[in-house]
């Protein structure tokens, strides 16, 4: 029975947005989903700036920097072009609250941009360059 409060507490937790972002997938996870999608000699994996990075090798051979989604595991190699331009980025986010965007850039295959969430908090943002969804957020 104890077990079942705390696994109802756990999941009532990530419901409601308690969980972390980095929670939601380890390094471990990211080295694994990464293999899968064929990278090789994964080095230098860390949480950053609200996404997971690594080095690696593409399956081609080519080395390259990625940016991971911390929770959906989405590779974004930095040799992706953006699917996306600026105006496009700064409607998704002001459509999905986001005021006060500003300094928005494409670098390493995502967006980066920084604005006041819809709490009012200043945050430095990084986006999905295909469909302008915020994949990681960090304190500014």
């Amino acid at each position: 029975m104890k077990k079942i409060a705390i696994l109802t507490l756990a999941l009532a937790a990530c419901g409601s947005g308690a969980a972390l972002a980095q929670d939601a997938l380890t390094e471990q996870d990211v080295r694994a989903n990464l293999t899968e999608q064929g990278y090789t000699k994964i080095n230098d994996v860390e949480f950053e700036d609200g996404v997971w990075k690594a080095d690696a090798r593409s399956a081609d051979g080519n080395r390259m920097e990625v940016r991971i989604d911390p929770t959906t595991g989405e590779v974004y190699p930095n040799t992706q072009v953006a699917q996306m331009s600026e105006a496009d980025v700064r409607a998704q986010l002001a459509a999905a609250g986001y005021v006060n965007v500003h300094d928005i850039d494409y670098e390493d295959g995502i967006w980066n941009a920084e604005a006041d969430d819809p709490e009012g908090k200043d945050v430095e943002l990084k986006i999905d360059p295909a469909t302008g969804k915020v994949i990681g957020t960090e304190k500014d």
